[in-house]
C-alpha cells in the first residue's frame, strides 16, 4: 500500500491540468485586451518572440487619413488653403471621387477604406460636388491590386467614356506618356518627372502618403479585351499627400520592445521616404540605411537576404509574396517571427511564421483563418501586450512545474530514506496521499496565476530550443526536494525518539503539508519575497490559508484524526513542527541573498542583445 502511494506521490497528476488552465486564463485576460488567442500553444510562443513584422496602416499608425497636400497645375498647395477649384484640379477631384469605393451615408458618412475616405472627405471640404459626379455611371473596372499598386474605373460622361487610373506614384508613371498643366496636355512627360519626383519626395519626407492621379478619354465603352491594356498612355493629373498619424502610444511599446530583446520590423506598400519618416518618429529606425524596397529585395538571392536581414528594419514598396522571404530569413538567423497581415495574400506569410497575427478590424476571412492569434484593434501596443501575457505565462507554468517536481521529489525522500534508515514508514499510505491532494494541486495552480514580474520586459526573450529545466532549474528542483524530505524525516526522527511512532508520524504528516505550502512562496520569484511581497497574489494566498485549514484541521478534528491514525500534539511538539515547516523559507532567502551578493543582478543589454 505504501508503494502505490508512493507511486501517487511520486507523479506530478496536477501538471496537464494546471498548465491548460493556465494557458485558459491566459487567453481570458488577452481577450480583455483585444487579442483573441486560436490555439492554446500560441500563447507561451508569443513569449519566446524575438522580432515583431508589423504592417504599417492601422497597426503602428491611427488609420484616420486626412489629405494634407495637393500637387496640380505644377505646385503644391494646402488642403486647408484651396478655395477656388481650377479645371486640373477639377479633373483630379474626379479621378479622386469616382475611381473610389467609398459609401456616402446620411449626414456625409464615409464608409469605406481610410485613403479612400480621405478622397471623398477632401471633395466635401473644398465644395467639390461629389454628389453630381458620383452620378456618373461606371460602366468597367479593375479594382486595386497590391501587385499592380493601381486602380482604374471607366465612366461615362455625356457621349464619352473616361479612364480614370489612381495607385503609387512610381507605378503610374510608368503607365503615362503625357501630363496636364494649365490647360494643356503636353507630351514631354520625361522632362516633367524631375519636377514630379521633386514634390513627391517633398511631401514624402513630411511623412505623407502619396497618390497620383491618371487619366484618358475614349470614345466607345472599351471591350474586355481592351481593358487588359487599359492602363497605359495616361495623362498625368496631379498628386495628393495623406497623412495617417502615428498612434501615440506605439513609441512607448516600441521602446518596450527594445528593451525587451525584440526587434520591431515595419513593413509597408508606402513609398520608401514615407516608411523612414514613420518609422523614424516611432522608433523603428535611426538611419536610412535600415530601409529596404521590394524591387531591391528581388534582387537579392535568399542566401544574402539570410546574411544580410539583420541590418534592415523598415520593407517598403512590398508585396504579400516578399512577406514570406522576410520571414524565412529571420527564421534562418534563429529568430521566432511574430507577422502581421489583413488580406488574401498574406495567408502564407501568416502560415510560416511562428505567430500569425491577423487584423480583426480590416482582415480577410483567409488572414484570419491563417492566424494564430486576431487583434481586434489591429493595434501594435496589443501585440506587446501580448507578449508580456506570454512572457508571464511561461513564467508561471514554469513556477508551478517547480513547485509540483520539488514537493514530490520530498514526498519520495520522505518515505524512501525512511525505509533505507530501516525504520518504521515516516508516513501511512493515507496520510501520504491526503498530503500529495491537499498541498499540490491548489498552490500549483496559483502560481499559474501570478502577476507579470516587474522586470518581465527588460529580459531577453526565451531561448525556445532550451530545455525548461535549463539554466540550473533541474538541479535546483533536486535540492529543494530533497530539503524538503529531509526536514520531514528530523520531525519524525525527532518525534520517534522522544515521544513515540503516533506522535512522530503526525509531526510529520504536519510537516510535509506545511513545508510543502510555505514552498510554494520560495517559488514565486527569483527575488526575495520580501522584496516582490507576500500578498500581491491573492490566489496564492488564499490556497495557503486553504491549505493550512485543511491540513491542521486533519489533526484537530478528533474523528478525522482517527481516520488518519493522528494524535493530539503539546506545546513543545508543535514549537518543533512549526521551526521545521518555517526553516526551507529561511535557507531559500538566504540562497538568494548570497546569489544576489556573488554573481549581482543580471542586466539585458538590447543593443547588443547580451547579458552584462
Amino acid at each position: 500500500m505504501t508503494a502505490v502511494s508512493l507511486a501517487v506521490a511520486a507523479i506530478p497528476e496536477g501538471l496537464a491540468a494546471v498548465s491548460t488552465i493556465v494557458l485558459a486564463i491566459g487567453v481570458q485576460r488577452m481577450v480583455k485586451k483585444n487579442a483573441i488567442i486560436k490555439k492554446l500553444p500560441a500563447v507561451e510562443t508569443l513569449g519566446s518572440a524575438t522580432v515583431i513584422c508589423s504592417d504599417k496602416t492601422g497597426t503602428l499608425t491611427q488609420n484616420k487619413m486626412t489629405v494634407q497636400k495637393v500637387f496640380v497645375n505644377n505646385e503644391v498647395v494646402e488642403a486647408k488653403d484651396i478655395k477656388d477649384i481650377s479645371n486640373e484640379l477639377d479633373r483630379l477631384m474626379q479621378v479622386c471621387t469616382l475611381c473610389n469605393d467609398t459609401k456616402i451615408g446620411a449626414e456625409r458618412e464615409l464608409t469605406g477604406d481610410p485613403t479612400e475616405t480621405a478622397l471623398i472627405d477632401l471633395g466635401f471640404k473644398i465644395n467639390f460636388d461629389v454628389k453630381e459626379v458620383l452620378e456618373l455611371k461606371r460602366v468597367k473596372e479593375i479594382p486595386f491590386d497590391s501587385d499592380r499598386k493601381l486602380m482604374t474605373t471607366v465612366n461615362k460622361v455625356g457621349e464619352k467614356y473616361f479612364v480614370y487610373t489612381k495607385g503609387g506614384i512610381d507605378e503610374l508613371l510608368a503607365r503615362c506618356n503625357s501630363y496636364i498643366v494649365g490647360g494643356e496636355v503636353k507630351t514631354d512627360l520625361a522632362n516633367y518627372k524631375a519636377e514630379i519626383d521633386k514634390y513627391n519626395v517633398k511631401m514624402a519626407k513630411d511623412a505623407l502618403r502619396v497618390l497620383a492621379m491618371a487619366y484618358k478619354e475614349m470614345d466607345h465603352e472599351p471591350t474586355d479585351e481592351e481593358m487588359k491594356n487599359i492602363e497605359n498612355d495616361l495623362i498625368f493629373v496631379g498628386m495628393v499627400g495623406m497623412i495617417d498619424p502615428p498612434r501615440e502610444e506605439v513609441k512607448v511599446a516600441v521602446e518596450k520592445c527594445k528593451t525587451a530583446g525584440i526587434k520591431t520590423v515595419m513593413i509597408t506598400g508606402d513609398h520608401k521616404i514615407t516608411a523612414v519618416a514613420i518609422a523614424k518618429a516611432l522608433g523603428i529606425l535611426e538611419n536610412e540605411d535600415e530601409a529596404i524596397t521590394g524591387s531591391e529585395l528581388e534582387e537579392m538571392s535568399d542566401e544574402d537576404l539570410t546574411k544580410n536581414i539583420r541590418k534592415y528594419s523598415v520593407y517598403a514598396r512590398v508585396s504579400p509574396e516578399h512577406k514570406v522571404r522576410i520571414v524565412k530569413a529571420w527564421q534562418a538567423n534563429g529568430e521566432i517571427v511574430a507577422m502581421t497581415g489583413d488580406g488574401v495574400n498574406d495567408a502564407p506569410a501568416l502560415k510560416k511564421s511562428d505567430i500569425g497575427i491577423a487584423m480583426g478590424r480590416k482582415g480577410t476571412d483567409v488572414a484570419k483563418n491563417a492566424a494564430d492569434m486576431i487583434l481586434n484593434d489591429d493595434n501594435f501596443v496589443t501585440i506587446v501586450d501580448a507578449v508580456k501575457q506570454g512572457r508571464n505565462i511561461f513564467d508561471n507554468i514554469k513556477k508551478a512545474i517547480h513547485f509540483l517536481i520539488a514537493t514530490n521529489i520530498g514526498e519520495i525522500v520522505t518515505i524512501f530514506v525512511g525505509l533505507l534508515l530501516g525504520v518504521k514508514s515516516p508516513l501511512l499510505a493515507v496520510q501520504l496521499l491526503w498530503v500529495n491532494l491537499v498541498t499540490d494541486s491548489l498552490p500549483a495552480i496559483a502560481l499559474g496565476l501570478e502577476p507579470p514580474e516587474k522586470d518581465i520586459m527588460n529580459r531577453p526573450p526565451r531561448d525556445s530550443r532550451k530545455s525548461i529545466f535549463a539554466d540550473g532549474l533541474m538541479g535546483k528542483i533536486v535540492v529543494e526536494g530533497f530539503m524538503i524530505g529531509m526536514f520531514t524525516i528530523l520531525a519524525f526522527f525527532i518525534g520517534n525518539r522522544y515521544y513515540g511512532i503516533e506522535v512522530a508520524r503526525t509531526m510529520a504528516f504536519i510537516s510535509l503539508g506545511m513545508l510543502e505550502l510555505i514552498h510554494s512562496f520560495n517559488v514565486k520569484s527569483e527575488e526575495s519575497i520580501f522584496k516582490v511581497g507576500l500578498f500581491e497574489n491573492k490566489y496564492l494566498v488564499g490556497a495557503f490559508l486553504l491549505g493550512t485549514v485543511l491540513q491542521l484541521g486533519i489533526v484537530f478534528v478528533p474523528t478525522l484524526a482517527e481516520i488518519f491514525k493522528l494524535t493530539q500534539l503539546n506545546t513543545t511538539q508543535w514549537l518543533i513542527t512549526i521551526a521545521i515547516s518555517i526553516a526551507p523559507i529561511i535557507i531559500v532567502e538566504l540562497q538568494k541573498k548570497f546569489n544576489e551578493l556573488k554573481f549581482g543582478k543580471v542586466v539585458y543589454d538590447y543593443k547588443t542583445r547580451q547579458e552584462v
